[in-house]
């Protein structure tokens, strides 16, 4: 068994993530990022395309098509802007 070194910063937002993630410790949120992100299978998205899925952006793409409410990218960025301020302040960020 391999042992990493990380910064005390950087641990503490692993712990985070990992206890948000429902892991039971951080030892095995980071093997199972490091592994999805080293698996050959980590650039094939395919899997990720079922035929469900495909059906739903159908339906996105003809309602935009047929003149449903689009979002520029500006009000995206505005929106996202609004959540992020109203977020509370926390140790981790």
């Amino acid at each position: 068994m391999h042992h990493v070194q990380l910064s005390d910063l950087l641990y503490e937002k692993a712990k985070l993530r990992a206890k948000e993630a429902g892991f039971s410790d951080v030892d095995a949120f980071i093997a199972e990022v490091l592994e999805a992100d080293l698996s050959e299978e980590a650039a094939d998205f395919d899997h990720l395309f079922t035929p469900e899925r495909l059906a739903h952006l159908d339906r996105i793409s003809a309602e935009v098509k047929a003149g449903a409410k689009t979002y520029t990218p500006e009000e995206v960025r505005a929106h996202f802007r609004k959540k992020h301020d109203a977020w509370p302040a926390s140790p981790a960020n």
